[in-house]
């Protein structure tokens, strides 16, 4: 969360206090994005007393809250993964469960397309790897993709018909709502600054409290690796990334979700248009280091962020990796005609009057020390305390997954 975040490293004595209530075991998370609402959920399904934690004074506040709305296939990632399974679960039956919920959800598919023959290669080792993670993906002829997308320009794509839009803070809302119902504790605007570990209890000391708990969640995202202990704080660093989005003023030139072959060599997908589940298309992200890990804007900089942020050594190893790249997104984020000409490699009728600037995000990237961004869940679990230490997308799209994972860690204590 926000300041003066630690673990204390030395065991302290017995708190004394009884962290039970009604004899089930109190469980605190912290975090009201959807990660930590559904773990929530998942941990009170099990018959634990329950405390959401949330710095902000509501929920989906930041990532959660600020995505281009994409229910995602789990096309992308490696076989066997948290995120190629849990995603790839999560396609089939999200839409089934938001409309369940009373949450704007729906299927639309999505197309992948290569606009250059020496993208082809790429596009179907994708269309492998979305077969080996079980995905219903088809390759189709520059015909068909045309049929589908009339404006788009390509010279083959794939088709994945298990991708769709969901309202991810309608979703949270509901998360909350079926927490409150089942009797959580939600406590909303209340943010935490230390936690204690000593005998089987944590003393969680937050802006107005101190709540003792037989297990804590730390599901904070952009903030997550600041609950970390010692050791893992070394290992591992959040680095926000902001990206930034456009809307379409005439929608009509997008039907569904239109994206690029990515390079796997690039930890981001790239530039790409999606019609929400409430109409509008938006075009983005690019991706430019955030100067606050709550950096929306350029004009957004904390000092002691920053400071944080470029005094670990795994940015710069991820920078130099990654120069030309970085400098290509920080141009098209500052020169509207940079970022213009990389929609109309997909839309060529996209025109520079039919883009009006969008409400950003901030991504919670966890950056090894040896400057490898993590590409899965990182999930590290303990005996009083679980790490969501990494939970970037697809989280929203499989935060009920995710939600269930983190609960069987708690009862495992691994």
């Amino acid at each position: 969360m926000r300041t003066d975040h630690e673990i204390v490293g030395t065991r302290l004595a017995a708190l004394g206090e009884s962290a039970a209530v009604n004899g089930r075991e109190r469980v605190v998370v912290v975090g009201g994005g959807l990660v930590g609402l559904a773990t929530g959920l998942a941990l009170q399904e099990q018959g634990r007393d329950v405390v959401v934690v949330e710095k902000e004074d509501g929920w989906a506040g930041h990532q959660s809250g600020h995505n281009s709305g994409v229910i995602h296939s789990g096309l992308y990632y490696r076989p066997g993964s948290l995120k190629a399974r849990f995603a790839t679960e999560a396609a089939r039956t999200l839409p089934r469960l938001c409309a369940q919920w009373g949450v704007a959800a729906r299927r639309t598919g999505k197309m992948v397309v290569a606009t250059q023959p020496e993208e082809l290669p790429r596009l179907r080792a994708l269309l492998e790897r979305g077969r080996a993670n079980g995905i219903p993906v088809r390759e189709i002829a520059a015909a068909e993709a045309r049929e589908r997308e009339p404006h788009v320009r390509c010279v083959g794509a794939l088709v994945v018909d298990s991708a769709g839009v969901c309202d991810f803070v309608g979703l949270a809302q509901a998360l909350a709502g079926r927490l409150a119902a089942g009797g959580a504790e939600l406590r909303p605007g209340e943010r935490v600054d230390r936690l204690q570990v000593g005998g089987r209890r944590v003393r969680v000391t937050t802006s107005r409290d101190v709540i003792v708990a037989d297990h804590v969640v730390n599901c904070s995202g952009l903030h997550s690796d600041r609950l970390l202990g010692p050791e893992d704080r070394h290992a591992v660093r959040i680095i926000p990334f902001r990206g930034e989005y456009w809307t379409l003023r005439c929608p009509e030139l997008v039907r569904g979700l239109i994206y690029p072959v990515p390079d796997p060599q690039l930890p981001f997908l790239g530039v790409h248009l999606t019609r929400g589940w409430d109409g509008r298309v938006h075009v983005g992200p690019n991706a430019v280091l955030a100067l606050a890990q709550e950096g929306y804007r350029w004009r957004d900089v904390r000092a002691d962020d920053v400071a944080r942020t470029v005094g670990y050594p795994g940015l710069w190893r991820l920078a130099r990796r990654h120069l030309r790249y970085g400098a290509q997104e920080v141009w098209r984020s500052v020169v509207p005609g940079a970022f213009l000409r990389t929609v109309r490699t997909l839309v060529p009728d996209v025109l520079a009057a039919d883009l009006e600037r969008s409400p950003a995000g901030v991504r919670a990237q966890a950056v090894l020390r040896d400057g490898t961004p993590s590409d899965d869940f990182v999930i590290r679990g303990g005996p009083h305390v679980t790490h969501v230490v990494n939970a970037p997308s697809p989280a929203a799209t499989a935060c009920l997954q995710i939600g269930r994972h983190v609960a069987e860690k708690v009862v495992s204590g691994s």
